[in-house]
């Protein structure tokens, strides 16, 4: 038995990784690609590095005889089209990889899909809303300070990313001329994600949740996260890695690493790698991830995995390259 899935916005660089990991994952069948905009057109015209692999064509039509449907649309694109489309009056499961239901609402059942933060309740959910990629990073970073009462002193955190977190809709800020050998920060301490963020840490804490100083900062590479984030800690780098290690214990793809860390780690895999270190009563966490896999396409497909009862790592046992 196959689960049979739906893609809505198949055009981007998400619905492209979702579509490559999906390919090769045991037990589903994509049965149809949504795209208004490349209506008619093979999949490998847009996703290219597919041709020869998928031979699906993208398609302006719904149909409805599906077990679960993942939104790839951009931001503010879900809540329409589940309006147009009523898929949450069906048995059809949902995930949502854009920003529409992340944030816990009344008027929605969307469950928050980190699994480090919400496994039980994304196996029980019909519907589920995947984080942000830095929220994914910075969460991440912080969650096991936050249950354990310990992120009591405001935080900074900076972060780089790649020229894929922007979307694939060419903008000024996406040119090579302009990307080349260039860095540049963005929406200063005001991110859209830092709402998600605050709401996954304080799930865990007791008392309020201290200041979040974040810089986001655009990189001249095109994937990968890269984040730092240190705060006030008591404790030695003994103390923490044995805090990070409990609580990361049954999250297989959380890896505490005690030597220096970086990108190509984990570009290609589902793996989010933290380094931590302890200096003059400051924890600094460093936290890196593939923005279009666990940020985004693989760590829906975990969702996908814990939302059937498979075992949470099909189809993600993802092999990186370190060149």
């Amino acid at each position: 038995m196959h689960i049979k899935i739906g893609i809505v916005g198949g055009g981007g660089y998400t619905a492209g990784e979702l579509i490559r990991l999906l390919m090769h994952h045991p037990m589903v069948k994509i049965e149809w690609i949504y795209s208004n905009s490349q209506a008619n057109k093979p999949i490998h015209a847009i996703h290219k590095d597919l041709l020869g692999d998928c031979d699906l064509i993208f398609t302006d039509e719904i149909k409805e005889d599906i077990d679960l449907l993942f939104l790839c649309s951009g931001h503010g694109n879900s809540a329409p089209f589940l309006a147009k489309y009523d898929f949450r009056n069906s048995n059809t499961k949902i995930i949502a990889l854009s920003q529409d239901f992340r944030i816990a609402d009344p008027k929605h059942d969307f469950v928050y899909g980190l699994p480090e933060l919400n496994k039980k309740s994304i196996q029980e959910a019909k519907h589920i809303a995947n984080p942000g990629c830095f929220a994914t990073a910075i969460q991440l970073s912080l969650l096991p300070l936050a249950k354990e009462q310990l992120l009591q002193k405001e935080v900074h955190i900076n972060g780089l990313i790649g020229t894929t977190g922007a979307g694939q809709r060419p903008r000024f800020s996406t040119h090579f001329s302009w990307v080349d050998n260039n860095v540049s920060i963005y929406k200063p301490f005001e991110h859209q994600h830092l709402a998600e963020i605050k709401q996954g840490l304080t799930q865990g804490m007791q008392e309020s949740l201290p200041e979040l100083h974040f810089i986001p900062i655009r990189g001249n590479f095109s994937r990968g996260i890269f984040v730092t984030a240190y705060t006030r800690f008591e404790g030695s780098v003994a103390d923490a890695w044995t805090l990070y290690n409990a609580f990361y214990e049954a999250h297989s793809f959380v890896l505490i690493s005690k030597e220096t860390i970086d990108l190509k780690q984990v570009i290609n895999t589902n793996k989010c790698i933290l380094q931590l270190q302890v200096h003059e009563g400051k924890l600094l966490v460093t936290t890196v991830l593939d923005n279009l896999i666990k940020g985004a396409a693989g760590q829906a497909i975990q969702n996908m995995n814990l939302m059937f009862d498979l075992e949470e790592r099909t189809g993600l046992n993802l092999k990186g390259s370190a060149f």
